[in-house]
């Protein structure tokens, strides 16, 4: 057995306004989050091929059904190379937690294929590796938007509507942006399924909700580009009480969120596919967020980060 392995690596993501509608056309944002990274490790071996992550460590013909994604995705990507799923073994290691909205699952894809391709020393563009990472998104949140994945390979500030645009655009502004885990995992696909049941059997009802999460997305977009964080703030409440109205958040969340705004951040929200998973809280200053940060902690939050949207340090 040789020497011959392969790396990839992708980070996290945080998804700013727009999650579920998203879905149906409307805009979203999204925004690179370095704070949290994927690598995966493909290794030169003997025999069946061989995964090791925090979940399962054994054959990949056994996987359990929480990895049946990644499963396909190694099978699809070797099929696409002509080259065989035998005599290497796959690695990874991941800080983005599981299933809590922030791209873990489009992370691991992102990664595992850049892996392959450079195992394997094949050429791999942009297009051909979001394809690809979304085969396994698909099979994950059932109908995911590709949001996550763009946004991670393209690791800028995105501004995405569903199969019609994908604009990297400037997200820096004179905030910062908490992010608190709530401990539960999100139940993306049964949100996505349940909402398009809504959506089916109410239409008049939940219609206008998705139109204004979009528009809510809208004014965000133009709110960052005139570095406005309180028009912000007033937008992710907004779109945090309609997603409750979706029936996509839950009493940890909304506690989480009002514990936030109570200690003064200009606005929080949900991030992600809601029914667990994270929030997301914007305030003016560093030191603000390590008191809001810290009152999200007594109040249940699992861990939290802080990440600096732009603001100048040095000034």
């Amino acid at each position: 057995m040789g020497n011959r392995y392969g790396v990839g690596n992708a980070i996290g993501k945080i998804i700013l306004i727009g999650e579920h509608s998203v879905v149906y056309g409307k805009p979203a944002i999204a925004i690179p989050f370095p704070d949290t990274k994927v690598e995966t490790i493909i290794r030169e071996s003997v025999g069946e091929v061989f995964i090791d992550t925090v979940f399962y460590k054994g054959s990949i013909n056994s996987v359990p059904d929480k990895l049946l994604a990644l499963k396909s995705l190694v099978e699809n990507i070797v099929e696409n190379l002509g080259v065989k799923l035998r005599d290497f073994s796959i690695e990874i290691n991941s800080t983005i937690p599981y299933e809590r909205g922030m791209g873990s699952s489009a992370g691991v894809a992102v990664a595992t294929t850049r892996a392959l391709f450079n195992y394997f020393k094949c050429p791999l563009g942009d297009d051909d590796l979001i394809n690809l990472a979304n085969t396994s998104e698909k099979i994950v949140h059932g109908n995911p938007s590709g949001i996550d994945t763009s946004v991670i390979v393209k690791e800028n500030g995105l501004y995405f509507i569903k199969e019609k645009t994908m604009e990297n655009f400037n997200t820096k502004i004179d905030a910062y942006l908490i992010v608190a885990d709530s401990g539960q995992e999100s139940q993306t696909k049964d949100a996505i399924k349940d909402l398009g049941q809504l959506l089916k059997s109410e239409p008049g009802k939940y219609s206008g909700l998705i139109e204004e999460l979009g528009s809510l997305a809208d004014m965000v977009k133009l709110a960052i580009e005139s570095n406005n964080p309180i028009k912000i703030g007033q937008s992710m409440t907004r779109a945090h009480i309609i997603l409750d109205k979706l029936n996509v958040s839950n009493t940890s969340l909304n506690n989480l969120v009002d514990t936030a705004i109570k200690n003064g951040a200009l606005g929080a929200k949900l991030t992600g596919g809601g029914r667990g998973g994270c929030i997301i809280a914007l305030c003016s200053t560093k030191g603000q967020a390590e008191i809001i940060a810290n009152e999200l902690m007594e109040k249940g939050a699992e861990r939290t980060w802080i990440s600096n949207m732009g603001v100048d340090t040095n000034v």
